[in-house]
């Protein structure tokens, strides 16, 4: 069997479909399982086990007809049997049409006419479990799996040589994650004030001065952490160059601080403890239910209006 699944959305909403994707493979093992996402997104796939190859296609662009046109021809040369899309929009739903792929299942929605199974989407639950609900397309009726990842050996490897050049010993660490006022990834309210976390950090450093913690810098956080070692001299830092090195040393740590981005869900799928800082996203949808992750929701919906005092609070007591 050959599947194509549509995953519009950045790299998060990628890893938290994993499960789906995981899930089809367990059921069909021989299965040629593709995923279009933006070129951004097509990242994530570093980390799946379950992923054949990924189509690049940026839904979010001002596509031209002769862009869907592309994509169109490119699906339909594959003769793909199952279509999954994420997607509720008729536009979506005619180009799978147009590929001629028999089965094609998506959420039920104003735009899913041409669809060939609709799900009812609960909007209520965690997401990857909604997600995970489009496999009853495929007449699967197994529960959504837990968020799980297959991270390269070199990677792994990476980290470990990465906590020794950072000098870690047996205390373990604290990693930190937040994204720079500037990214164009995240609305403002989600996103958290250098100030506090520098509130944070040095509180950490009078109390925990043996453990180190120690920032995250990505693309979306690289003016943040800036202005950190500004004024934290000591604040160490890494740069994993990959999502699989990333993963691997969140893995590595003793707890997870972060907002509401992809390596939260990172921090979810390899079970690390994890503190999430959210706005005005819903922490039942972004997070299972288990007690090593624990949300601290914004009581205005601006993640902003979360003190340092508040978090602090979570990490000593949580």
């Amino acid at each position: 069997m050959r599947v194509v699944a549509l995953v519009s959305g950045g790299i998060g909403d990628q890893i938290l479909f994993f499960p789906t994707i995981d899930t089809i493979r367990r059921h069909y093992p021989d299965a040629q399982i593709d995923v279009v996402a933006s070129s951004r997104s097509k990242a994530a796939y570093r980390v799946s086990k379950s992923v054949s190859e990924v189509l690049t296609f940026d839904f979010e662009d001002r596509n031209s007809l002769a862009d869907w046109g592309n994509l169109v021809g490119t699906i339909r040369d594959r003769e793909y049997d199952v279509a999954i899309t994420l997607e509720q929009s008729w536009a979506v739903g005619l180009m799978l049409w147009l590929t001629g792929i028999p089965t094609r299942v998506g959420f039920l929605s104003f735009g899913s006419g041409f669809l060939t199974y609709k799900i009812p989407m609960n909007s209520q639950q965690y997401l990857a479990t909604t997600y995970h609900e489009l496999v009853q397309g495929l007449g699967i009726k197994s529960p959504c799996p837990e968020l799980a990842l297959s991270v390269p050996k070199p990677d792994i490897e990476w980290a470990t040589n990465e906590q020794k050049r950072l000098g870690i010993k047996d205390t373990g660490y604290v990693l930190l994650y937040g994204t720079s006022e500037s990214s164009s990834e995240t609305g403002l309210n989600n996103i958290y004030p250098t100030k506090n976390w520098l509130q944070i950090i040095q509180n950490w450093q009078l109390k925990q001065p043996d453990m180190p913690l120690i920032a995250v810098a990505t693309s979306e956080s690289e003016e943040l952490i800036r202005t950190l070692k500004e004024s934290a001299p000591n604040f160490k830092v890494t740069v994993p160059d990959n999502i699989g090195k990333l993963a691997a040393m969140i893995a590595g740590a003793n707890l997870m601080v972060c907002d509401s981005s992809y390596p939260m869900h990172l921090s979810v799928a390899v079970q690390t403890f994890t503190v999430a800082l959210l706005g005005a996203n819903n922490s039942t949808k972004l997070l299972p239910k288990n007690d090593k992750f624990l949300a601290i929701q914004s009581p205005t919906g601006n993640i902003a209006d979360i003190s340092s005092q508040t978090v602090l609070e979570k990490i000593w007591g949580g």
